[in-house]
Parts: C-alpha cells; sequence; structure tokens
C-alpha cells in the first residue's frame, strides 16, 4: 500500500451514489467532499437540514465539477426518525453504492435518546446497525456496495458492560464512549459474517481517525464543563491531524480497489499519518461476543421502531 495515498488516488466515483451520516462537518464534511470531487452522487446525512445545505453549499465552492449532493435529515437519536430517513432515501434512490456510518457522539453528560437508552449506545452503535440493515436492500442492487463503520481508537480501551449497557446503575461518559466504539468496530465484523454467509456481494468494513482535530472535542468539553479537558487537549494539539487526514481511512476503506470484507483501517501510526491496515480491538474478535452484541442490539431496534 503506498503510505502516501491522499484523496488524489480515490478512484472515479461517477455514477455511484454515498450516503454519509454526520456530514456537515469533521471527518463527514471531508468525505463528502472527496466523494463529490470523485463525481460520486452524495447524500449528506445531518440531524439539521440547513445546516447540511450550509455545508454542501461550502462544499461546492471548491469544487469545479462535482457530482451530484443532496441532503437528508436525520435524526440518530431516534430510531422512528432512522427508519423515516431510510424510507426517504428508498424513495429517491433505486439503489446505493456506498453506505458510511461517520456521525458520532463523544463523552457528554448522561442523556438517554428518544427511545431511552444510552446516548452513545445509541447513536454510535444502535442507529448505525439499524441504519444498515435497513439500507441492505438498496444496497444489495448497488455495484461493489460497501458499509463503512466509523470507530475509534477508544475501541481498544473498550469494554461491553452486558450487565448495564446504558449506565443506569454507574454513568462514565468515557466508559460508555469506549463501549459504543468497541461495539462499532463489533458491529462491522459480524456483519461481514453475516453478509458472507448469505451470498451478499456487500463488504463490510472499520476505519477509525487516530487523533484527528474536529468539533467532537469541543462539544464534549462545552457540553460537560471539562477545563481539565480541554488543557489536555491543549497541550495535545501538536500531535492532532486535520480532518482530512482523519477522514482518509473512511475514505481508503470505502473506495480503494483493494481492500477486503472486514478489514479495519486506521492512520499509519495509529494516531496520524496516511492510512493502513491496523488491528482491531482483541475483544472485537470474539465471534460469540459479536454475536451476542448483535442479538441484543437487534431486539433493542425492533421494540422501538413503530411501523
Amino acid at each position: 500500500m503506498n503510505m502516501a495515498w491522499t484523496i488524489n488516488n480515490i478512484p472515479s466515483q461517477k455514477d455511484r451514489v454515498a450516503f454519509v451520516t454526520g456530514a456537515n462537518s469533521g471527518l463527514g464534511f471531508q468525505t463528502c467532499k472527496a466523494l463529490l470531487s470523485k463525481g460520486c452522487t452524495v447524500v449528506m446525512g445531518c440531524r439539521s437540514l440547513e445546516k447540511a445545505k450550509e455545508a454542501s453549499k461550502r462544499i461546492l465552492l471548491d469544487i469545479e465539477t462535482p457530482g451530484d449532493i443532496e441532503a437528508l435529515e436525520i435524526d440518530l437519536a431516534d430510531l422512528n426518525k432512522v427508519a423515516c430517513a431510510t424510507d426517504q432515501l428508498a424513495k429517491r434512490f433505486g439503489a446505493l453504492d456506498l453506505l458510511i456510518n461517520n456521525a458520532g457522539l463523544m463523552a457528554p453528560p448522561k442523556t438517554l435518546s428518544s427511545q431511552g437508552y444510552e446516548i452513545q449506545f445509541a447513536v454510535n452503535h444502535l442507529a448505525h446497525m439499524a441504519l444498515t440493515i435497513q439500507l441492505l436492500p438498496l444496497l444489495s442492487k448497488g455495484k461493489g456496495s460497501r458499509v463503512v463503520t466509523v470507530t475509534s481508537g477508544a475501541q481498544y480501551m473498550g469494554n461491553i458492560n452486558w450487565n448495564d449497557l446504558h449506565g443506569n446503575t454507574k454513568y462514565d461518559r468515557w466508559k460508555s464512549y469506549s463501549q459504543s466504539k468497541l461495539a462499532n468496530v463489533m458491529f462491522a465484523l459480524e456483519l461481514e459474517d453475516r453478509l458472507r454467509k448469505s451470498n451478499s456481494k456487500v463488504k463490510s468494513l472499520a476505519a477509525h481517525p487516530g487523533l484527528a482535530k474536529t468539533n467532537l472535542q469541543a462539544t464534549s468539553v462545552n457540553s460537560s464543563n471539562a477545563w481539565q479537558e480541554e488543557i489536555a487537549y491543549k497541550l495535545m494539539t501538536p500531535m492532532f491531524q486535520s480532518a482530512l487526514m482523519g477522514a482518509l481511512p473512511q475514505l481508503f476503506a470505502a473506495t480503494d480497489l483493494k481492500v477486503k470484507g472486514g478489514q479495519h483501517y486506521g492512520p499509519r501510526f495509529n494516531f496520524r499519518g496516511s492510512p493502513r491496515l491496523c488491528r482491531v480491538a482483541s475483544a472485537a474478535l470474539d465471534p460469540l461476543g459479536r454475536e451476542r452484541l448483535w442479538a441484543v442490539s437487534e431486539k433493542m431496534i425492533s421494540q422501538s421502531i413503530i411501523d
């Protein structure tokens, strides 16, 4: 693999359709911009339609001959609204080639989703699992379709707290964040196993951005009034890479012609650098744990969505 891989290496995405969550800022914004510059039809999934439209205007200012860009409102904190968004996508497009599960929350105070689940587990994991499952019929009609689920280096510190998934007994916002990021990669691997068993041509991959400077850090600090973390982030500034560099692993997973289902990409030095194949958290390698998480998550999703 070329260690200097950049967006210039992305092959043409003409006639392909991509849906990206969390698309109006950070990694999602850079991912949409890169795909659009290669001729892709990009659907920007955002909680605020207004912010999505503003972001699309900023993207179009920098691209001379872009693909098509559209905005779709999706609230990942409400599984019923996720279902509404997938219905809209199905009505608008006959097929989907790329799904990039990019949106995420990081270490907020204890908050519950519309269905009463801990917000990080709900948004980072459950909503993206529901979204993916609901979009599989569209993805199966695409060409060389891929699902890329964005995780984090926090997966390596993660642990699935089976007895208290939603932090009802004791809530630690960073442990809950790490749990959700471990769940992301466990879901990506379990999805790949199930796709292979069903002879699907859709591929499932995972990617993490390393230490990338996005709005997640500031949002986490502001929501929790965590001045100690603000100081730590300032001290760590030289270690952070840009949102564009942080988006490269997920762009590589989504577009490189040589990738294989079940692979996981991150920065060369794990926290910064060009994309490379990297290991997943050891906890994600346990097939029984992945099956258990799938079953538990599937039950939560099915109990929550109103037909």
